[in-house]
Order: structure tokens, then C-alpha cells, then sequence
């Protein structure tokens, strides 16, 4: 049969309702490139020029404090965005360079900053994927991935980063990595959410980098906390956390319920799938459609809900 019947056409449109209702991504501008803006009391955001259909305007460095810094996420190897962010600590100390997850337009200007201020870098592990390689597969993010990033100290549940005036915590929430930290800023009920939650997009999950059923448990895990508000990696706040997470797990389980579906309706490939749901889309986003394609179905044949032959592969071939 091609396609749900009218009781799943039904569940699938309340999900919908639901997402639409709770989810709605927020595409405006978050500043120029190049000038701190105080977005808070203790945090000030500086956003790098490399804009792209992945990293929306940039990536969105924190600068947390006031006489004493901790910045986290200081961004790509950038001449521009390190000038800025040495102009915007002026005379302040800097007590930390945080590190939510190891892409390389997250991590690697940390290693200017600490030559230059002496400053730590603390966070993340190093970056590992979240299963052994399959034969004949690759680590297809590998090239986004800083593989030269050594922290100095590395941060795990309720560890804690402390400066004047402020506590940073950190808060596992492994998934679009698997070694992606957010961290929660106590002082103003704050959570620097990386790449994890942003207000303008999904987060990319990719294997064997990261893992749909970590991502989703992560996501769970934020449900139960009580963040007034999200700093992203990327784009404005997230203004309403708990609303928005819950639209995004509804949005994440209407697309795995959505290629259950497809594959049960005969679309035995991911290219198939990819041009079912993701019709329009532009042809420079079809590989990383192709990969949250795989994430789901990799966690549906972990379930049994799918089946293919051996390990699940980008190229292999699923069946109900």
C-alpha cells in the first residue's frame, strides 16, 4: 500500500498540528559581523563571517562576564573574527575558552586565543564517532571535524567552570556530535546550546559522527530542565526552550514515522526517500538530507522497525 491509512494519515496531521503550533524557526538577523553586542547582563555575542546554508549568518561566539571572561565557542580559523574577538576583550581577563563540540567552525580559533591570553581551553573531548566505521565506510564529516583540538581540561556531567560573578555548568547532550556539551549559565538560567537546539533550524545528525537516538535523548533530557532562554551556535535565542524542544521532538518523530512509511510504501533507498520528502529542496542540501535520512534509519533497524542487510549503509537497501 503506498502510503499511511487514514488512522495514521489522521496521528500524522495531529503531530503536524502540533509541531507547527510549537515549533516555529526564527530567521532574523542577529547582528553584524565583526561587533559585540551585549544580548545580557553578562554576555555579550559576536558573530563570525562565515555565513553559509549551514551556519545560517555564523557561527555566534559568547563572550560571558564582565572584568573577568570566559568565552565559549571561539569560532573558525578567522584573521576577522580573531581581531574582533582580541577588540572585544580589551582589558578583561580571560579565564576559559569553552568548547561545545569539535566542527571547525566551532573550535579551532581557541588555540590563537590561548597563545595570545594564556587563557585554558575546557569543554568537549576530542572528537570520535558515535559507532565503529562500517567496512568500505568513511567518517563523511571528517573534513568539518577538528581533529587537531586538545583540551586542556574536559568537562562532563555537572562539571562546573567558574569566574568573577558567574558558574557555567556543563550539560551533556550528545547527538549532532557525540561529544557535544552545552552549558548552562546559572546566574541568569541561560543555556548555551551549541549546535544542539538553534531557533533557526534542525540540528544535522550524521553518522557515524552522530547518533538519532542520542540526539533524541538528549532532546528528552532538556525537557526536564526549567532554562529560561537558549544561546545558540548559531542564529537568535530561543525564547520559549521547553515549547520549542517539544516541537522539535515531535518534528524529529513525524519524520521517523514519515519514512517508516516511505520504506513500508516501497522506497527501498535513501535517494528515494530524499526525493519523496524533500521535494524542492535545493540540490545543495540533498547530501545532508540523505545523511538525517540515514540517522533515523539507522535507529529504526537498531528497533527492528526497519530491516536491511547487515549494518545499515548510506547505499544499502531497507524493507519493512
Amino acid at each position: 500500500m503506498d502510503g499511511p491509512s487514514g488512522l495514521d494519515r489522521n496521528r500524522r496531521h495531529g503531530l503536524k498540528d502540533l509541531m507547527n503550533e510549537a515549533l516555529s524557526f526564527d530567521h532574523s538577523d542577529v547582528g553584524p559581523h565583526g561587533t559585540a553586542v551585549a544580548i545580557s547582563p553578562l554576555v555579550r555575542r559576536l558573530v563570525a563571517p562565515n555565513g553559509g546554508p549551514f551556519t545560517f549568518t555564523g557561527t555566534c561566539s559568547y563572550l560571558v562576564g564582565n572584568e573577568e571572561l570566559v568565552i565559549i565557542d571561539p569560532g573558525p580559523e578567522s584573521d576577522a573574527h580573531f581581531d574582533a574577538l582580541v577588540a572585544a576583550i580589551g582589558t578583561a581577563t580571560v579565564s576559559g575558552l569553552l568548547v561545545t563540540h569539535t566542527h571547525k567552525d566551532h573550535s579551532p580559533l581557541a588555540r590563537r586565543l590561548k597563545a595570545l591570553t594564556g587563557a585554558p581551553i575546557i569543554g568537549c573531548a576530542p572528537h570520535w564517532a558515535a559507532r565503529a566505521l562500517g567496512a568500505g565506510e568513511v567518517n563523511r564529516l571528517e573534513a568539518s571535524s577538528d581533529l587537531d583540538y586538545v583540551p586542556d581540561r574536559v568537562l562532563g556531567e555537572g562539571d562546573v567552570v567558574e569566574a568573577k560573578g558567574l558558574t557555567l555548568e556543563a550539560v551533556p547532550t550528545p547527538g549532532h556530535t557525540m561529544n557535544h556539551l552545552a552549558f548552562a549559565l546559572l546566574q541568569e538560567k541561560a543555556l548555551f546550546s551549541g549546535d544542539h537546539v538553534m531557533a533557526w533550524s534542525t540540528s544535522i545528525v550524521a553518522p557515524p559522527d552522530g547518533s538519532m537516538g542520542a540526539y533524541m535523548a538528549s532532546l528528552e533530557r532538556l525537557m526536564a530542565r526549567d532554562d529560561a532562554i537558549y544561546w545558540p551556535g548559531h542564529g537568535g535565542p530561543v525564547t520559549e526552550p521547553a515549547r520549542f524542544v517539544r516541537g522539535l521532538l515531535h518534528h524529529r518523530r513525524l519524520r521517523e514515522t514519515t519514512i517508516a512509511e516511505r520504506v513500508a510504501a516501497g522506497d527501498r533507498t535513501i535517494a528515494a526517500i530524499v526525493e519523496r520528502l524533500y521535494s524542492g529542496l535545493d540540490p545543495k542540501l540533498k547530501g545532508a538530507a540523505a545523511l538525517s535520512v540515514f540517522a533515523h534509519l539507522e535507529e529504526l533497524v537498531a528497533r527492528g522497525v526497519v530491516q536491511t542487510e547487515g549494518q545499515a549503509r548510506l547505499d544499502g537497501e531497507y524493507w519493512g
